[in-house]
């Protein structure tokens, strides 16, 4: 597909799909580069995919693949990756992997949140890999395929869609050189000044010295605090920082010499007038208190001197009327404009030009001047990317390390600003920036044509025909983790064109989303990929969010949207973000979920025998096929806890329920139908022709497989833990005080039973009386007990009125399970409201049969 000029009339064939941008016609047109990227929906997604897919046809489709279960470690620190920062990222090696295992070269790959583009790269990447990773790969899987796939990318961000335009699309590196060096010259002709300094008055005399003038790269700013006990001022970084960088809990009033803290002190504010505003603005106090300067090829720090004051106060005098400054407001709102609004550091920013010094305002003004009398639109694309991509480190977010000596940029999706500000200078940073964009050109595999982005929403693709995409990537959004919209903004403003956050999936104060809105917006995005992706097709999902209401949310979007869960693995990237280096509860490393969509014969089949039992063990049927036969690690096997009986009646039950059917075995009939139907090793269930595979695999290792490390949370996993246990027999006094070191962190609204309760309701007792899993014969029959008294319990629940504050978890699922079959889905919405929000919330079985009811309700 050649390029093109976005016109007038293509925007108004897209103009009424959801996540539409905000901003005007002209301004969209000029973001964007037809067909590849459209900085609003692209209207040319289905001639891209007619041109390079391939049509569905199940009659001759003989696709098959494995769950990739394997964990995946993939580092951050390459010169793709850090072309641009973003708030989140997913390294492309990392997505490499998945591309390769799950497609063959000329596949269309998707991604629906796609950020900075990683998947895109991944795709393109494909065909030309890094030696060493290549090497990697092949070591573990010799049958592998290189060659390039295809990709098309979206997001509802347009800061994202415009950095993963830059990241996927080639461009002239000879003119994006040459461009790059008039744009400097000519703002450093106008504006060089602004960083000038007198030689620093340690650095030696030389017979070589041309002037006696150094350049800023940096000037530190503090925080001046106002002394609870005197009323003075406090220069924070004086006072509050000891010489080796380390700020201290409590130091000393230079005035009244009394013991104070950051903590007990106010911040001294100073108001100003915004001439660009036309008022006046009142915001913390920051006064200068040290600068870094460059003089003959090395690095001197000082305090300013008179000549210094003199230039800010030069500046001050400068009019911004006729320059190129963004002035919109923060999220177009007055007062608290976001989520991550604070009023106490936040207080006097109100518009985007508050977070930056009128210094560097007026460099990065006409740096982009200068940008935008670039003749070539690709080249001009490029210079914006650099100049985008330094401006995180160039705004009053950026801080200041005073133990480190060093400014390592802002806190990922925060806007925060620190009490130490280190101002840099403008001109290093757009260089800089240059200089990666350079190493990110030649570590590069760019193709013409191999990508196609739009910006919308993902929960309405119409522009994207069912049934034709290969594969599916996605690091969605999770929660409440980053505001994106409100985080891109100081982005969008220099590129005229904003995000549309109606659509946006977050969980928002200021957006009025909950947790419930979020569920449903994620719901409908993944219909829409469910819709898209190509039958018997896998997706990938990653997941980072510590909480279990999210986790939960996501699984029940999925089964909601049609597919079955197979497998969840781990994925690190190695390097931290702040809050998973500095939290104690952050998640390390992120999820992997591995989702298919079933076949559509089987889902004809399937709901054409409702009602009759043949569904379940179809279902069992076609999910063994799907899953992994041998996972190993470290030489050993893995236990694949979905081949487990109680993964898979959980998996039999929601397919069935969110397909409004029957569920027609209980956990007793199916667990006996199990092991009359299918093999089984290990604990775990295969086909006929699986079982030779494992055994093969089992003889090769002569190992016992490693057990999973289950934490007792609640009954549920308790009992998952006894299994564990008791594969060998064990007296209650031997297993005791094992079980007392796990249940440390019980469910605060668990009714957790005694260890001699459950091992009465789930296991057996010999004469020697040690306990001991039952065998098939008599497991049905403990099964039965079990169901029964947890239904007893169930209806004293019923008995009872007002909010349950103690309850069996356990026994709620039981009830609701049978007033599903009654379809009583009244008293289930009606019990489910009587329980707290949190444990709906967090159960993934409950939240199942609540969400449904409460829909037929």
């Amino acid at each position: 597909m050649e390029r093109r000029k976005l016109t007038k009339e293509d925007i108004d064939k897209v103009r009424d799909i959801e996540g539409f941008p905000i901003g005007k016609d002209e301004d969209i047109i000029a973001l964007s580069d037809a067909p590849n990227y459209t900085a609003c929906p692209n209207p040319f997604i289905a001639d891209f995919i007619k041109e390079n897919g391939k049509p569905y046809d199940e009659a001759t489709d003989d696709y098959h693949r494995e769950p990739f279960a394997a964990d995946v470690s993939e580092g951050k620190n390459d010169a793709i990756y850090n072309a641009h920062s973003y708030h989140t990222k997913v390294p492309y090696k990392a997505i490499m992997r998945y591309i390769l295992h799950y497609t063959q070269p000329g596949a269309i790959v998707f991604d629906g949140f796609c950020g900075t583009g990683m998947t895109g790269v991944a795709a393109q990447k494909c065909g030309h890999p890094d030696e060493d990773f290549r090497a990697v790969i092949e070591a573990d899987n010799k049958n592998i395929i290189w060659g390039q796939r295809k990709a098309v990318l979206n997001d509802i961000a347009v800061a994202a869609t415009y950095i993963a335009h830059n990241h996927n699309d080639g461009f002239d590196i000879d003119d994006f050189s040459k461009e790059a060096d008039r744009v400097l010259q000519a703002c450093e002709e106008q504006y060089k000044w602004v960083y000038a300094t007198a030689k620093p008055k340690e650095a030696p005399s030389t017979l070589f010295e041309k002037d006696s003038i150094g350049e800023i790269t940096n000037t530190v700013w503090s925080s001046v605090l106002i002394c609870p006990h005197c009323g003075c001022d406090v220069v924070f970084f004086t006072y509050g920082v000891d010489e080796n960088g380390k700020v201290k809990s409590k130091f000393n009033c230079p005035h009244c010499h009394v013991e104070i803290s950051k903590s007990q002190a106010q911040r001294k504010e100073e108001t100003y007038y915004d001439e660009l505003t036309k008022q006046n603005v009142t915001r913390a106090c920051q006064v200068p208190v040290f600068k870094l300067v460059r003089y003959n090829g090395k690095k001197y720090e000082e305090e300013l001197d008179a000549n210094d004051y003199s230039v800010l106060q030069k500046i001050d005098g400068i009019s911004l009327l006729n320059q190129h400054i963004p002035t919109a407001k923060m999220m177009f709102k007055d007062g608290k404009w976001g989520d991550i609004f604070r009023s106490g550091y936040h207080k006097g920013f109100s518009y985007a030009h508050h977070f930056y010094t009128k210094r560097n305002l007026l460099v990065l003004s006409e740096l982009y001047n200068q940008i935008q009398l670039c003749s070539h639109d690709r080249t001009r694309q490029a210079l914006m990317f650099a100049f985008t991509g330094c401006m995180s480190r160039l705004n009053r977010t950026n801080k200041w390390l005073p133990s480190l000596k060093m400014a390592p940029g802002p806190i990922t999706g925060m806007l925060y600003i620190p009490s130490l500000y280190p101002e840099l200078n403008v001109f290093n940073g757009f260089r800089n920036k240059v200089d990666d964009i350079k190493k990110f050109y030649y570590a590069s595999e760019f193709g013409q044509g191999n990508t196609i982005i739009t910006t919308q929403s993902s929960d309405a693709m119409p522009n994207i025909p069912p049934n034709t995409i290969d594969y599916i990537f996605i690091d969605p959004p999770f929660g409440d983790n980053i505001m994106y919209s409100e985080s891109n903004f100081l982005w969008e403003v220099w590129l005229k064109v904003y995000t549309n956050s109606q659509d946006e999936a977050i969980i928002s104060t200021s957006q009025h989303k909950a947790l419930v809105d979020y569920q449903k917006l994620v719901e409908r995005c993944f219909k829409e990929f469910y819709r898209i992706l190509k039958p018997n097709r896998w997706m990938t999902i990653e997941f980072h969010n510590s909480k279990n209401a999210v986790w939960n949310a996501i699984q029940q979007a999925l089964l909601q949207a049609g597919f079955i869960i197979a497998d969840v693995r781990t994925l690190d990237k190695q390097q931290g973000s702040f809050k998973q280096v500095t939290t104690t509860g952050a998640v390390k490393q992120d999820l992997v979920i591995s989702a298919y969509k079933p076949q559509e014969s089987f889902t004809k089949a399937f709901l054409a025998k409702a009602g009759t039992k043949d569904t379940a063990w179809e279902f069992v049927r076609q999910h063994l096929e799907k899953l992994p036969v041998v996972v190993s690690k470290s030489g050993k096997i893995e236990l694949i806890v979905e081949r487990q009986a109680f993964l898979l009646y959980d998996r039999m039950v929601a397919y069935h329920i969110m397909n409004g059917i029957t569920v027609p075995l209980d956990a007793t009939e199916f667990y006996r139908g199990l092991d009359e139907k299918f093999l089984t090793r290990d604990g775990m269930y295969f086909l006929t022709d699986q079982v030779n595979e494992y055994d093969t695999a089992r003889i090769k290792n002569d190992v016992e497989p490693i057990q999973f490390q289950l934490f007792v949370t609640n009954e549920k996993s308790a009992i998952a833990w006894l299994y564990q246990q008791l594969e060998t027999p064990q007296t209650y006094q031997t297993i005791q005080p094992e079980f007392m070191k796990e249940i440390k962190s019980i469910d605060k609204f668990e009714d957790m039973p005694e260890l001699s309760v459950l091992l009465e309701e789930n296991f057996l007792q010999d004469d020697e009386g040690k306990w001991y899993i039952p065998d098939v014969t008599k497991e049905a029959d403990v099964a039965k007990l079990r169901e029964k008294k947890l239904l007893k319990e169930f209806e004293g629940y019923l008995a009872t009125k007002g909010k349950l504050k103690l309850f069996r978890a356990e026994a709620v699922r039981v009830g609701f399970a049978k007033l599903w079959a009654d379809k009583n889905y009244k008293l289930i919405v009606d019990t489910a409201e009587r329980l707290p929000e949190q444990i709906i919330q967090e159960d993934d079985k409950l939240l199942m049969y609540y969400d449904i009811s409460l829909g037929r309700v």
